[in-house]
């Protein structure tokens, strides 16, 4: 049996009462609807839209102080952690606007299962898997535009009412973003929706008791009201697709036929070849180089990746960021206060270049981009010396 009430499903089943609150992430009414329907139905379980890793980084406030800048370096994860801040930033200054806490609803779905005794269950799939599931689904083309919408959508200026908020939690509107979202992105639905629909229904159907509240994003509301009544495999839904072969080894092919084709121009034509090198040299430092200045690097960084950048490029092993983020966090290294002025400063494009941490990974991306730029243009410039040569 099946029952709607405003944002409220209820969902009657196999002896079970599931209770489905659809939330908006940076509402304050959201919040306050959680709690009111957990003191009044006082469940015996409360599943919310987290998983261990997000829940641990909610209720640690303090845990960017304890980050190793090197140690994330040379992990290869400061772009990870770039993107992650980017896109945490949204939200937040989203909530800043509102003078309230981004996740108030999960927040507050904790503290009432705590104050009323009942079981907290973290019903979400991990984020990782999810992140891995769709960048591995969506092709270059679809990754290009994924970065694109994502970080125009995290640097745009323009602000939204509370209505506009508490429209989003309507199904009709919510099936119309989708509609939108998916005719951009029609692969990305899947690992981002609708698994994650089948994970938490499946979750949900497996917390304890008789009486089941759960905290959702209103997206996930009518996805797993469909879902519910079906039993969903939780292992393959946290299986990580294999990497593909294909981009380590195109990363070694481009190199060696480079190296190969500036060979044979020597042979051929010594002075082509002599061009051939100061076009490699000059592109691969220079744009690499560029990137490093244009993140505020230090004059060391910038100075490291010029010399790095024409050597790295031909290993796909070794980056030229990997070493302008280490010369810029040496000599600019980021201090406790920049760990704890975080939450501030990415609200802004300003403030993810002034703050030292999010500037050492600044420093790696625009370094590696300028790098990748560097070995196209140039690459392109030997190839068309070396057909030359060979008329």
């Amino acid at each position: 049996m099946l029952e709607q009430q405003n944002n409220i499903i209820r969902i009657e089943q196999d002896g079970k009462e599931y209770i489905l609150i659809g939330t908006a992430h940076v509402s304050k009414y959201s919040a306050e609807e959680v709690k009111e329907v957990i003191d009044q139905e006082q469940p015996d379980s409360v599943c919310i839209e987290l998983d261990q890793q997000r829940y641990q980084a909610m209720m640690d406030g303090n845990r960017w102080k304890d980050t190793d800048i090197f140690k994330v370096i040379k992990d290869k994860k400061a772009t990870l952690l770039l993107m992650n801040l980017a896109i945490s930033s949204f939200q937040k200054r989203i909530a800043k606007q509102f003078n309230i806490e981004a996740g108030q609803e999960m927040l507050q779905g904790i503290k009432s299962a705590e104050e009323n005794g009942a079981e907290l269950v973290l019903a979400d799939r991990n984020i990782q898997v999810t992140f891995a599931r769709i960048w591995g689904g969506v092709g270059f083309k679809g990754k290009m535009m994924l970065l694109t919408q994502v970080m125009a959508g995290i640097f745009s200026k323009e602000s939204i009412t509370e209505e506009e908020l508490e429209k989003m939690k309507n199904q009709d509107s919510i099936d119309s973003i989708l509609s939108e979202f998916t005719e951009y992105f029609p692969r990305l639905k899947k690992p981002l929706v609708d698994e994650r629909d089948q994970y938490l229904a499946e979750k949900i159907k497996r917390a304890p008791g008789k009486k089941i509240v759960a905290v959702l994003g209103a997206a996930h509301v009518p996805g797993i009201t469909k879902e519910i009544g079906k039993t969903h495999n939780l292992k393959q839904l946290n299986k990580v697709p294999p990497k593909s072969k294909w981009p380590k080894r195109i990363g070694w092919i481009i190199p060696i036929a480079i190296v190969i084709m500036i060979i044979a121009t020597f042979i051929l034509n010594p002075d082509a070849g002599w061009r051939q090198m100061q076009s490699w040299l000059i592109w691969n430092g220079t744009l690499s180089a560029l990137g490093t200045l244009i993140a505020f690097g230090h004059p060391l960084a910038i100075l490291t990746v010029f010399i790095a950048a024409p050597i790295t490029s031909l290993n796909p092993i070794m980056a030229a960021g990997f070493f302008a983020g280490f010369v810029q966090a040496y000599f600019n290294k980021p201090q406790v206060g920049d760990f704890e002025q975080l939450n501030e400063d990415v609200y802004s494009v300003k403030g993810f270049w002034r703050n030292k941490v999010t500037r050492v990974l600044l420093v790696i991306l625009l370094a590696n981009l300028g790098s990748t730029l560097g070995t196209l243009i140039a690459g392109t410039d030997i190839a068309r010396l070396f057909i030359d040569s060979l008329t």
